[in-house]
């Protein structure tokens, strides 16, 4: 869903611990060099197109996202950032 934002190059979601809810969603997101996005703007979309349940309730912005030698991305390295 979040790809499908003008300017995100790659993105992916996590879980991290919340107080209240016990974990709760964050998006890591990839921007296209030169592009003016805002945390905001990728949270108001995720809400406009997803329950609320399934939307990330914060964001971070990286240069890129890691990953092993296979390809997929360490999410466990996300969760630190």
């Amino acid at each position: 869903m979040i790809y499908q934002y003008p300017g995100v190059v790659e993105a992916a979601v996590i879980g991290i611990p919340d107080e209240k809810l016990g974990e709760s969603i964050r998006a890591a997101v990839v921007v296209r060099q030169g592009e003016k996005v805002t945390a905001e703007d990728i949270l108001e979309f995720c809400r406009q197109r997803l329950p609320d349940y399934a939307s990330p309730k914060s964001v971070v912005f990286v240069e890129r996202l890691p990953r092993n030698p296979a390809g997929k991305i360490l999410r466990r390295a996300l969760r630190e950032t």
